[in-house]
């Protein structure tokens, strides 16, 4: 049976339906808190002195929530969806997609308890405690199974570069998790890590980094792989780059950690090695980019009248850019500039919001017709509001965090003629404050863009099979 003929009750719909809905949910519970704590910086009253309201609990919410609840959510849906169109077979293991589903949401939903009342590790992106961190380890397993056992039962004799990039972003996250969380329980609540120091830094920062590389790059790449070329109407400009791209970005990227330690007491030459990857990396990144850009030759024009293509696209802009950025960042006389600065905030933002916000929405609204039996979306016009919305929100986002980060790196570095600081942290702190005002209403534009697509998906979702296209007729005549 070839896929133009399949019927929906080929394939597992109900999985991706589900994590469908709950990406664009996490999307905005994530989002709204990000927004409050951006607030909070202007206006810190705003914590209401209560204790769970603080910056310092809420923050790695924020981050847990639009990494692994909003993100991870994007790519199941969008990874069991391609898995099952590519390979023109049923996910394997029946229930086990159910379970994967479920249990995802319960981690989440532990993590969004637990962080508020302070049970942290401490360890960026891995701040959840051991039994969540063990659980979160069950049903990655479990998604992994789930995913290679429909690669091995496909009914076709290829595997699709976006499975690739899926399959190698599973495995490595996995990996990745189970090394860094490593450590010896106290309580049900409080562990330590197994490892010390400096090695305790490299591991995280490996960790850290590659989380970034593969959860956040790879799996996403995935997305692009298939979402831009099905948007488009056109093949993938070049197949035999794909690969190259996936070869050339997996081998590189685990190596590209200890440029967060710069200046740090791991090893010197560490240090180094860390900076080389992360130039070398930059090759790889564009040649993605390229790839995916160059898809829409000769279907250049859909761009004036497709907002979902415009997303994809766009997303593809800003990976190209944070891509850049990134690598130049890693170089130490740039990095002695950058590091703890806000222009790090401003770097992950382009990347988080640019590039995976904006390839999961995109891809979002290609799903949701899809899954829910409908032609199109509800309102285009909603779309490209969005569209517009969440541009603007990420361009004054990411502008007025360069502009802050750049001025608190000269500001801190600055000295008398005697030797003594110029300025002091509350100045620098001070001079920043127009700028947190900037990203605030950034990130507003960006979490009401979320509320758009809400309503926009909730009114496609509740809509009469097939009656939206004949609605769109009907207006137009």
């Amino acid at each position: 049976m070839n896929q133009a003929a399949s019927t929906e009750t080929d394939y597992n719909y109900t999985v991706v339906r589900q994590f469908t809905v709950m990406t664009i949910v996490w999307g905005i519970v994530g989002m709204g808190v990000g927004v409050l704590i951006a607030a909070q910086l202007i206006w810190p009253a705003l914590n209401f002195d209560t204790p769970w309201l603080t910056y310092s609990r809420l923050r790695p919410l924020h981050t847990n929530a639009v990494i692994f609840a909003f993100g991870t959510s994007a790519l199941m849906a969008c990874s069991f969806y391609v898995v099952q169109r590519t390979c023109q077979t049923r996910l394997f293991g029946g229930p086990l997609a159910s379970f994967v589903f479920w249990g995802w949401q319960l981690i989440i939903l532990s993590a969004a308890i637990t962080l508020p009342m302070g049970f942290t590790t401490s360890k960026e992106y891995a701040e959840l405690e051991w039994p969540i961190g063990i659980a979160i380890a069950v049903v990655w397993v479990a998604y992994g199974i789930v995913f290679f056992g429909t690669i091995v039962k496909r009914k076709t004799s290829h595997i699709y570069v976006a499975n690739w990039f899926f399959g190698a972003f599973i495995i490595t996250v996995a990996v990745l998790h189970i090394v860094n969380n490593a450590a010896i329980p106290l309580t049900m609540t409080k562990s330590y890590s197994i490892y010390a120091g400096a090695v305790d830094a490299m591991v995280q920062w490996w960790y850290g980094h590659n989380a970034v590389g593969f959860l956040l790059t790879a799996g996403f790449l995935g997305m692009m792989y298939y979402f831009v070329p099905k948007q488009a109407g056109r093949p993938v400009y070049s197949y035999r780059l794909s690969i190259v791209h996936f070869w050339a970005l997996i081998s590189i990227y685990i190596w590209a950690g200890p440029h967060h330690l710069h200046y740090t007491a791991l090893p010197d030459w560490a240090q180094s090695l860390g900076m080389v990857m992360s130039l070398i990396l930059f090759a790889p990144s564009w040649g993605g980019m390229i790839n995916g850009i160059m898809t829409l030759s000769g279907a250049w024009h859909k761009l004036r009248y497709d907002p979902i293509l415009r997303f994809l696209i766009v997303s593809l802009s800003f990976y190209g850019m944070s891509t850049f950025e990134g690598p130049m960042m890693a170089i130490k006389t740039v990095n002695a500039l950058s590091h703890y600065t806000d222009w790090t905030v401003g770097h992950v933002h382009s990347g988080a919001l640019g590039w995976v916000a904006m390839v999961s929405i995109g891809s979002i609204y290609h799903l949701v017709p899809v899954l829910f039996g409908q032609d199109r979306m509800y309102s285009i016009k909603l779309i490209n509001t969005h569209f517009w919305l969440a541009t603007i929100g990420v361009v004054l986002y990411i502008v007025a965090m360069w502009i802050s980060g750049v001025m608190q790196g000269l500001m801190w570095r600055a000295v008398n003629e005697d030797g003594t600081l110029t300025y002091s942290f509350v100045e620098s702190l001070q001079a920043s404050y127009p700028f947190y005002f900037v990203r605030f209403v950034g990130g507003l534009f960006f979490l009401s863009g979320m509320l758009v697509m809400a309503y926009n998906a909730f009114k496609t979702i509740t809509a009469e099979k097939g009656s939206l296209k004949a609605i769109e007729l009907a207006q137009e005549a």
